[in-house]
């Protein structure tokens, strides 16, 4: 894909996966929340949980998932502690780190607790 349809298509994708996240009972706290040390897909809350979501879109899902590299789960974690730095319980929230892998007919195969440390 060229760089203005891939970033499209993820865009498209991040929106199916909130969506999806919305009608299970979710609120989305934030998308595409930058921090310092990375940018985060969407941040959503379900009661007092945070979940991090990073949404992958391939042509499949194997595919996407073969786009999460061990550089950005880091980055994903860094961001994370400072998105729960501005949280009430800090980094004592409860938290959900969520991989949403998005195909090309824009099915959804959501992966809870996927970077669980």
């Amino acid at each position: 894909m060229t760089g203005q349809v891939s970033y499209r298509a993820g865009l498209a994708a991040e929106a199916i996966v909130a969506e999806h996240y919305r009608r299970r009972g979710a609120v989305i706290a934030a998308d595409r929340w930058r921090g310092k040390g990375g940018e985060i897909d969407l941040v959503a809350r379900e009661g007092g949980k945070v979940i991090f979501i990073e949404v992958k879109k391939s042509k499949t899902h194997a595919e996407a998932a073969t786009h999460l590299s061990a550089n950005q789960i880091a980055r994903i974690f860094a961001a994370a502690s400072e998105f729960l730095a501005g949280e009430p319980k800090g980094q004592l929230t409860e938290t959900q780190f969520d991989v949403a892998l998005v195909d090309g007919q824009g099915k959804i195969d959501l992966l809870e607790n996927a970077l669980s440390v």
